[in-house]
This record gives C-alpha cells, structure tokens and sequence, in this order.
C-alpha cells in the first residue's frame, strides 16, 4: 500500500503537475519581506507588457483576464523591471523569444544606471539573473528577458555602491537566482529599506549568489495563497509571473 504522503510526493515529481509558487512572510535584519519561490523546472514564468492588440496590460487582474482565454490563469506576480511613462521597458525586453527593446549597455535614468545593472533570462526549466556585460559577453537563448537595475548582489558581492548608513529608503522589489539556475526568489519588502538592507537579504540569509533589483515606491505584488494582490491606481510596465492550470 502507497503512503499518502509518498503518493503526493510521487505526483509531485510527474511531468504537468507543476506546484504554485510558494510565498511567505520573514523578517530579517529588523525589516519584513515577502518571499515567493519559484522552481523554474516545475512551474512556467512567464513575462507581460502587452496584450494581443498592443495595449499594456499593467495590472495583475488584466494579466489573469488575458491568461483565462488561454484556459490558464495567473499565480504569483510581480513587476519585472524599470520602464518609461508610456510603460515601455528601459532596457531589454524579450516576450516569447523576440526582443521588442534591445539591451542598454550604458548607464541609464535613476536607479537603472547605477552599474552594474543585469537582465533577468527565462529560458526552459530555468532562471538567471545575468550581470548586463556578461549578458553582453555571452548572451542565452532567453524565451522572456528583463533589464533592470542595479545589480543587488553580483557573484556572491554586494553592489560596490551599496552604504550601510544609507538614508535612502524605500519599498524595494526584486529576484535572486541560484548558480544552476533552478531557483529564483522574489522578494518584496513589507517596510522601506535601504539598497544595502536589500541586498543583504539576498546575499546572507537567501544565500543567493546573484540578485537584481527589479523596482522601488510602485512595487506590487500578487501572492494568492497570502490573500494579497496589489491592485494600485496606475498601470505597471513588465510583470513576471506564474502561469497555473486551473485543474491543477
């Protein structure tokens, strides 16, 4: 006879049967945080800006709207990357394999040009936050990609630029990878924090050897199973999130 519990953890592992991101409140260094992790192999991430006419999308609700007429729907989401007033993307963008803005290798408006900044790269059964020169260097076959920046932790360091004294603070959101790219985490503060406090989290307590901020002030966050989804009053740019079978 199967054990219940070896019965779920064997249709766990079954191709198709993917798990919703899971997310969860911690505090860390005195501020709170909001954390979804996603396993790339096992869940489909996804990135939107437009929908099939051209019009931004900008809202989780509009995202899920969209997804239903595919007979899919949306979980998890975030905004994914820095953009101008009319939404379009500061820097690169791919959707689907085509690159509707191309890569910026200079240094950019606000936070963006604080180099190093990176790109966020999708591809099948995996995600990785890519410093932008690197990205440059030697650039994946993305099926999604977004640009943003700075950089929060490079190769295991803080972003040189970081001050632990800081008086900068915002509500910050952002991703970290792992080095084999099978785990990416999103995380949004709860509390402003500095651009230190921010990286810190991912470096030493997410243990994440690369992470990439993604936004501050207009970041949102759609975790379903925390019964939270900001709505806010103006349309988002890029949002990544995870596409869910409603039978699932």
């Amino acid at each position: 006879m199967i054990r219940p519990i070896a019965l779920l953890a064997a249709l766990a592992s079954l191709p198709g049967l993917a798990g919703a991101a899971e997310c969860r409140k911690e505090t860390y260094g005195g501020n709170a945080y909001t954390i979804c992790e996603v396993d790339p192999e096992r869940e489909e991430l996804r990135l939107f800006l437009n929908d099939s006419d051209g019009t931004v999308l900008g809202h989780f609700g509009r995202v899920d709207e969209a997804l239903r007429t595919e007979g899919k729907r949306l979980g998890f989401a975030m905004n994914a990357g820095m953009y101008h007033e009319d939404r379009r993307p500061v820097g690169l963008y791919i959707e689907e394999g085509v690159e509707q803005r191309g890569v910026v290798p200079q240094a950019g408006p606000g936070n963006f040009g604080l180099l190093p900044n990176g790109v966020l790269c999708l591809r099948e059964g995996r995600a990785d936050v890519i410093e932008t020169q690197a990205y440059i260097g030697r650039p994946p076959d993305c099926r999604f990609a977004t640009q943003s920046g700075p950089m929060l932790v490079v190769g295991g360091a803080l972003h040189p630029r970081f001050l632990p004294d800081s008086t900068s603070k915002f509500i910050r959101n952002g991703v970290g990878t792992s080095a084999d790219g099978k785990r990416a985490v999103f995380v949004i503060s709860d509390n402003v924090v500095t651009f230190h406090a921010f990286g810190l989290l991912f470096r030493d307590h997410l243990k994440l050897p690369n992470a990439l901020y993604l936004d501050g002030n207009v970041s949102r966050i759609r975790a379903p199973d925390l019964g939270r989804d900001d709505a806010g009053f103006t349309a988002l740019g890029p949002i990544v999130g995870v596409v869910e079978d409603p039978a699932d």
